[in-house]
């Protein structure tokens, strides 16, 4: 039968897979720019060891052959899927993780792993075992890893009854797993293995170990960093590089976790079906304030008076700097709060790029010259009046309104470049700045090898939010979301390390009352939409959270009400691209 990958018309014969027939189009290579690590088929996304056809059977003499759903489904045409790609980094990490696994089961059988977190390009683990690890020991997995790859086992996949995979790693030792099944909605289950080892990560991998190649660890105690491939040479493995304002977060919020008891989806589900997901709310919030009193108690401490707030989208940048406003006042201070997209460049002065586009994102669209003589006239004790942006019209515009600030009136600037050094000139002293970096950095895991990534969490608020505040579908806002993430590694992450406090906006209870929300938009998508392989993910994500009907014990406060509605703070409205 003739099939299309990459719109290359190529014979697929009966039997073989599709690694088979890339590899015999001449569209394979060992650079993983341009190696196929997985297929899309019809919008849903495939290993390359799927076979399009399988050998004739008597319900198909006729034709030799018998074609397989996805291949109908798709009407024989492929697209290959690279590290380029979102989820192609995705189906990276699911087999290097595999194969990282694998080392630690042959090395170090009853030692139980737990995949903590991200910072960079590198996923903290820990490992619980009968000694603490070392060093030595690290650098013995990774030559057993490099074994594995060089072994290049074929990954196996293959469908289980839902009660036989719960068997299965109940006998193992995976009691993480079987708790998160229990839950699960379906009466199958989905694995791959390599011989007797047996794991999922909830997503598709590349055809065999050979693939993670672009691998290495690093000592960190009490665990160790496995670093993905570089994001300046693909080819290469990420360069190590600290993080301990980042660490100590995530600390933090790994002990938040055991305070509340709900380090798992599975905690999460048990708390939802027993009630005691309110007083896990309360907790939880309670810890939020707790937090926000503590940064407010170090901004007057150094004497700040001119604070700065930056985070990717759906941090909850807004209702933070409400938050930390209140604690100020708690403090005897008046702080005025004010945006930095107010300093947007009007749109008629600003040159496009080189392809004739614009980049609404770049720092050059702020009129820093402006922005800084405001900002250190207010600090002399001089009045402004700030400008106003018009989203609508892309004008630059008075403001209305004239300012002046007092040594106890401090100022709340929140933007999407806030933290960048391009913005303080060196007039500013930095002693009158205090940096406040906001994110969800969510350490609640499905289980304990297949961690929650921050940036699925806050898709899932924005999603939401876009459809309460902007009438935006579920295609509209997954449509804009890589290039919201582009802007967030350009223009965002390389400075967070280098803000004076890091505050972490994720809530452990909120997956359960976002899908109340957002199930139905995701039901509503269109099937035939190049956005459905991401709403069919987002929704095998969900099916494994129990949904919980209780906004009511939600503060009005909360970070969550700026997504889901009933926010009691004046919210203004962020622009498009800006959020």
């Amino acid at each position: 039968m003739q099939i299309f990958i990459d719109n290359v018309p190529v014979e697929a014969q009966p039997g073989e897979s599709l690694l088979t027939i890339v590899r015999r189009a001449g569209l394979d290579s060992q650079d993983l720019n341009k190696r196929p690590l997985a297929a899309d088929l019809g919008g849903e996304v495939f290993t390359l060891n799927y076979v399009p056809c399988r050998e004739q059977d008597k319900l198909s003499e006729a034709v030799g052959f018998r074609e397989r759903r996805g291949i109908r489904r798709s009407k024989g045409k492929i697209d290959l899927i690279r590290y380029g790609e979102n989820r192609g980094q995705r189906v990276y990490d699911r087999t290097l993780l595999f194969v990282f696994l694998l080392a630690v089961r042959e090395l170090f059988p009853a030692a139980r792993v737990k995949v903590n977190y991200a910072i960079g390009a590198g996923l903290y683990i820990t490992m619980q075992k009968d000694a603490p690890l070392t060093k030595t020991e690290v650098d013995a997995l990774r030559r057993k890893c490099r074994e594995i790859v060089a072994a290049d086992y074929v990954l196996e996949r293959k469908r289980l009854d839902i009660d036989e995979a719960i068997a299965f790693f109940e006998k193992d030792g995976q009691t993480d797993k079987v708790r998160l099944l229990n839950y699960r909605q379906f009466t199958f289950f989905d694995i791959y293995r390599h011989e007797d080892y047996v794991d999922y990560f909830y997503g598709e991998m590349c055809p065999s170990t050979g693939y993670a190649s672009v691998m290495n660890l690093q000592y960190e105690a009490p665990g160790l960093f496995l670093l993905r491939p570089s994001a300046k040479d693909v080819n290469k493995p990420s360069t190590y590089v600290k993080s301990p304002r980042f660490a100590a977060v995530f600390a933090e919020s790994d002990r938040w976790a055991g305070l509340m008891h709900c380090s798992s989806v599975a905690d999460l589900n048990d708390m939802v079906m027993n009630g005691s997901v309110r007083e896990l709310i309360r907790v939880n919030e309670a810890l939020h304030e707790k937090r926000f009193a503590e940064i407010a108690s170090e901004i007057v401490s150094r004497g700040a008076r001119a604070i700065l707030i930056a985070g990717p989208s759906s941090s909850g940048k807004t209702t933070s700097a409400n938050r930390l406003c209140t604690q100020l006042r708690v403090l005897g201070k008046t702080p005025l709060l004010f945006s930095l997209d107010d300093y947007y460049k009007d749109r008629s002065l600003v040159e496009p790029e080189p392809d004739g586009t614009f980049d609404y994102e770049h720092i050059k669209m702020i009129d820093v010259a402006r922005f800084n003589e405001d900002l250190s006239a207010l600090l002399r004790g001089e009045s402004v009046e700030p400008p106003a942006f018009d989203f609508a019209t892309g004008r630059s515009l008075p403001g209305g309104r004239t300012i002046r600030l007092t040594e106890d009136t401090p100022m709340i600037i929140e933007g999407l470049h806030a933290l960048n050094p391009q913005l303080l000139t060196p007039e500013i002293d930095p002693k009158d700045v205090f940096k406040l970096y906001v994110s969800a950095l969510t350490t609640l895991n499905l289980d304990d090898h297949n961690r929650i990534p921050t940036s699925d969490v806050r898709l899932l608020r924005r999603l939401v939010r876009d459809y309460l505040t902007r009438g935006a579908t579920v295609e509209r806002t997954l449509t804009m979301w890589d290039s919201v993430q582009r802007g967030e590694h350009r223009w965002i992450f390389p400075y967070q390390e280098g803000a004076d406090a890091i505050f972490n906006t994720a809530l452990v209870y909120e997956l359960a009352v976002l899908k109340r929300h957002i199930f139905p938009l995701l039901q509503s998508a269109d099937p035939t939409s190049p956005c459905y392989d991401q709403v069919r993910n987002i929704v095998k994500f969900l099916n494994y959270v129990q949904d919980a009907s209780v906004e009511d014990e939600i503060p009005p406060t909360s970070i969550l009400r700026e997504f889901i509605g009933g926010n009691t703070f004046y919210l203004k409205p962020e622009a498009e691209n800006y959020a």
